[in-house]
């Protein structure tokens, strides 16, 4: 019982606008004390020094968890992606990518948001920063779509689900956090999302191709185009081969994730340096960024690490264990019990919370029903790109909101992005029914 209120006290106070990080190690000290109180109640008196012993040996053990996060070899990775994409954004691949793109789109209907949706592809394989995506997306591709006709809610849907694509395809900072929190090797859970990845971003594409055809009015093509082949291949080569560097390494065995990102980094300034864009105020904010994101990740991990020690202590993972596994028809109702659940929680909660709170809950059930660990991993990672999308706290919509012009309202967003939140849902469930299609 002590671990579900905890669980709820969490919830409560970061939907109030509590700080994650200090949410999360100030309940578990509260309901650390209170589940110690209890603990020593049941053989009689409690008197206080007895409490206190007990209160201490219950994270005795924190000093040695947190000495194992701050030496895990996995999560190197991370700072070193954010690093990356903060280049590369600052660098203004972006604008590159999307205006050689449009020309070579843009006289087919859609054809923009067709471009739009290839761009946060490569941007998403080449940075992993949803945030940076959107932003960047947001403020060059919108006027230009919205200039040449388009829908405001086609527009603003495409930008939106096109930016969030850095939550499953490599090298998605989801997919190392879960690589850690399901103990499986990075570059597995990189392989096993490269499937998925091209399915959902080819339903992209396709659904805005009908749409524009069988709605020529919200999706024109561009009159009086001129293509260069030359500033095409310019803007394209170079990320191109950043990302079979960083992602090729990986799947070829030749690096391990982290010495992948290390190659990242690296590359991204050569890149900057090749479009003349790199100088130490560039380096300097990368760096700041990347170490104020980085320090946000590890200190919710070290919360999150006392809130599952206390939820532990007080037998609440054994009473989740137990309700889950007597479900009749236990494993698929398990599954669809969780993806409901994230799906739920991501309207409120950031995927780093969801990662490391609410995930290692459920890897003992998965683990006892005989659950595939990486398919899990995957379905989750799917799972927590709608929560960026889904209304009213989606954070890709904020981030949009934030730059769109006055004309494009709130609504407007929530609109466009309803059928691609729908497309998400309809991959997750044949990820589900039909794992082998995936490559599970």
């Amino acid at each position: 019982m002590t671990g579900l209120v905890m669980f709820i006290a969490a919830l409560l106070m970061l939907l109030i606008g509590f700080p994650v990080a200090f949410t999360f190690g100030a309940v578990a000290i509260i309901f650390g004390a209170i589940a110690a109180y209890f603990e020593l109640a049941q053989d009689g008196t409690v008197l206080f020094m007895d409490w206190f012993d007990e209160f201490f040996s219950m994270f005795s053990m924190m000093p040695f968890r947190i000495y194992s996060i701050m030496g895990n070899k996995i999560l190197i990775a991370i700072p070193l992606f954010i690093f990356m994409g903060i280049v590369l954004e600052k660098s203004g691949i972006a604008q590159r990518l999307l205006e050689s793109m449009g020309t070579l789109f843009g006289k087919i209907r859609g054809g923009l948001a067709v471009s739009t949706v290839i761009i946060g592809t490569m941007l998403a394989a080449s940075t992993g920063v949803v945030g940076a995506s959107v932003v960047a997306m947001g403020v060059i591709a919108l006027p230009v779509m919205l200039k040449h006709g388009y829908d405001k809610g086609i527009a603003t849907g495409t930008i939106c689900a096109s930016g969030t694509l850095g939550q499953i395809i490599p090298p998605s900072i989801v997919l190392i956090i879960l690589a850690d929190v399901f103990s499986q090797p990075v570059g597995d859970l990189f392989k096993a999302a490269v499937l998925p990845s091209i399915i959902l971003v080819s339903a992209y594409i396709i659904y805005i191709l009908i749409v524009a055809n069988i709605k020529k009015e919200i999706a024109p093509a561009m009159k009086d185009v001129k293509i260069s082949f030359k500033n095409i291949i310019i803007s394209l080569l170079p990320p191109l081969i950043l990302i079979v560097l960083v992602l090729g390494s990986i799947f070829a065995g030749i690096a391990t994730a982290t010495e992948s990102a290390s190659v990242g980094a690296i590359g991204s300034l050569i890149l900057a340096a090749f479009y003349k864009k790199l100088n130490l105020k560039l380096i300097e904010t990368a760096a700041i960024e990347a170490v104020k994101t980085t320090s946000m990740v590890f200190a919710i991990l070290i919360g999150a690490t006392a809130f599952s020690m206390v939820f532990t202590y007080s037998g609440a993972d054994g009473i989740v264990e137990e309700f889950l596994t007597s479900l009749p028809h236990a494993k698929m109702l398990f599954i669809f019990l969780v993806m409901a659940i994230i799906f739920f929680l991501g309207f409120f909660i950031d995927f780093i919370e969801i990662s490391y709170i609410v995930v290692p809950i459920l890897l003992p059930v998965a683990d006892s029903l005989g659950i595939n660990p990486v398919w899990f991993a995957i379905l989750i990672a799917m799972n927590l790109q709608s929560s960026f999308l889904t209304p009213p706290f989606g954070f890709s919509l904020f981030y949009l909101r934030g730059v769109a012009p006055k004309e494009v309202s709130t609504i407007d967003i929530y609109k466009g992005v309803i059928p691609f939140i729908l497309i998400q849902v309809t991959i997750l469930g044949l990820m589900v029914f039909f794992p082998h299609i995936f490559g599970f």
